[in-house]
């Protein structure tokens, strides 16, 4: 069986077959929560974050353009939920993710190594203004081209270039910094 594109598995929900969902949410569950995870930094919120965009997906369906992207208009939503959520937690101190916390087995110094990079990766990814992070997240962890991420966030490629560019500068420095290591 062939597989139906996204414009037009989404144009049946539009016309009602709500059904077909479920088939968007299949093909981008996983990304949307990856994407999110990156932003948030935590597994539960991001879970809620994914099954808020599919409610606004639904909610919104008559809002699609066929003739756009189906993932640039699915991420600009996933966005737009995030910076809701975001908005309500607004001064609250954020939780420490239980999985990353759990640990009892003791690791080869290697990959303690690799963990801990990880970790100050993560920190310093998290430690990102959010304009810089999101736009971090969308090209390198979601490997969506800069003209996707141009619709996106509703600017120029060359910008989106600049704050890549930037985003990335800013990313090594705290990394570094974390690491107790000098940025080249």
């Amino acid at each position: 069986m062939e597989t139906q594109t996204d414009s037009f598995v989404m144009q049946l929900v539009q016309i009602g077959e709500t059904a077909r969902l479920a088939d968007l949410f299949e093909r981008y569950h996983v990304p949307l929560f990856r994407y999110l995870l990156h932003l948030t930094g935590n597994h539960a919120v991001s879970e809620d974050l994914v099954q808020e965009v599919f409610f606004r997906v639904l909610k919104y369906s008559r809002s699609y353009d066929p003739d756009q992207s189906f993932a640039v208009w699915l991420y600009q939503m996933a966005r737009n939920a995030h910076f809701d959520h975001m908005r309500k937690r607004r001064g609250e101190v954020p939780e420490e993710d239980a999985r990353e916390m759990r640990s009892s087995q003791p690791m080869p110094e290697e990959l303690f190594a690799r963990k801990q990079d990880t970790l100050f990766l993560r920190k310093a990814l998290q430690q990102l203004p959010e304009e810089k992070r999101d736009v971090l997240v969308l090209s390198r962890f979601q490997n969506l081209r800069y003209e996707e991420i141009a619709r996106i966030l509703e600017c120029e490629v060359g910008t989106v270039k600049v704050r890549v560019y930037r985003a990335l500068k800013q990313l090594r420095e705290t990394f570094c910094e974390l690491r107790g290591e000098k940025a080249l």
